[in-house]
């Protein structure tokens, strides 16, 4: 079975298991995705992409935006696989089919932005792996003594 078999966009009633996979990773508090996707579920003209890797039910989950006022950028604010179910190459896979799907698109560039914390290490590397190169790092960002890292990847296959 391929991934793009698998991967499919939320749906309401997946809420519960969505937020089962944020408090597996700690991300944040996960009360917060409510709020987070009401503008998607009751608003159709949305540009937003939010979409889920799902077996029986979902095991991972994805968020992806348009940057205001530019051409072609979008961000990636949100992936995360159940900490049960990682390294099994689904967050790759998954990343993968953003990429496609953003370039399909138009998408020229996807930034993906992520803390300096050293318990995010492995997200860094993640990252890193998929493809993705340093851009920027804001220094005390999100607290004191926390940085923001931005990574870069060209959608442009001729770049």
């Amino acid at each position: 079975m391929s991934i793009q078999s698998n991967i499919r966009p939320i749906l309401p009633e997946d809420l519960t298991a969505l937020k089962s996979i944020i408090d597996s990773n700690g991300l944040f508090p996960s009360d917060m995705l409510d709020d987070m996707m009401s503008d998607y579920f009751n608003n159709e003209n949305t540009s937003d992409i939010w979409f889920t890797y799902a077996d029986d039910k979902p095991i991972a989950i994805a968020y992806c935006a348009p940057e205001r006022m530019t051409e072609g950028t979008w961000n990636l604010y949100l992936i995360a696989v159940h900490r049960d179910l990682q390294g099994k190459g689904i967050g790759t896979e998954m990343m993968q089919y953003i990429e496609q799907l953003l370039a399909a698109r138009g998408a020229r560039i996807l930034l993906v932005e992520t803390s300096s914390l050293s318990s995010f290490e492995g997200t860094r590397q993640f990252y890193q792996k998929c493809g993705y190169e340093l851009e920027a790092r804001i220094r005390e960002f999100y607290q004191a003594g926390e940085d923001k890292i931005i990574f870069r990847k060209s959608l442009d296959k001729n770049k």
